[in-house]
């Protein structure tokens, strides 16, 4: 066996953690280039099973390590504004529909499209949400009183309604 070999792709693992736990990159060519800049030649099929192997995610905001996603870094790592940017531009194209009932905001979608919205909602983390429940083409979101529902449900009518005028 080859023992620089193994310790060549322990170093780079390595360094990716640091590189992507110290900056944002938002790219695997943008990654590569880092990884030369620092002394190592590695090709992107490399680059990708190393990322694969440590558990590295793309977020909206780049890589972020395992360790960071776990402790739910992921969601802390978007600014308020791109995390509401989000939620508006995921209603906009796939909510088609929000009714009450009682705490409950029931959400209406296209097949298989109600999860990046409810993934949406979760990230916003919108004051009096106690949790959502994504299906495939309805979301159910509980708040904590009536009118925080009806306050939401009102919201998401208002974007699919500025939606469907700039369509006609």
């Amino acid at each position: 066996m080859n023992n620089h070999a193994h310790g060549d792709g322990l170093r780079r693992r390595d360094e990716i953690q640091r590189i992507v736990r110290e900056q944002s990159v938002h790219s695997q060519d943008e990654l590569l280039a880092l990884l030369k800049k620092r002394g190592f030649r590695v090709t992107q099929p490399t680059l990708s099973r190393d990322l694969r192997e440590l558990g590295v995610a793309k977020s909206p905001n780049g890589y972020v390590t395992q360790d960071a996603f776990a402790v739910g870094a992921v969601v802390a790592f978007a600014p308020r504004d791109v995390v509401e940017t989000r939620l508006e531009q995921a209603v906009a194209e796939y909510v088609t529909g929000a009714d009450t009932a009682g705490n409950l905001v029931v959400i209406k979608t296209p097949a298989a499209s109600a999860q990046p919205v409810a993934s949406a909602i979760d990230a916003a983390q919108i004051d009096g949400v106690l949790g959502t429940i994504g299906g495939d083409d309805t979301i159910f979101v509980a708040f904590r009183t009536t009118d925080a529902a009806t306050s939401f449900a009102q919201r998401l009518r208002r974007i699919i309604g500025v939606r469907r005028r700039n369509v006609r």
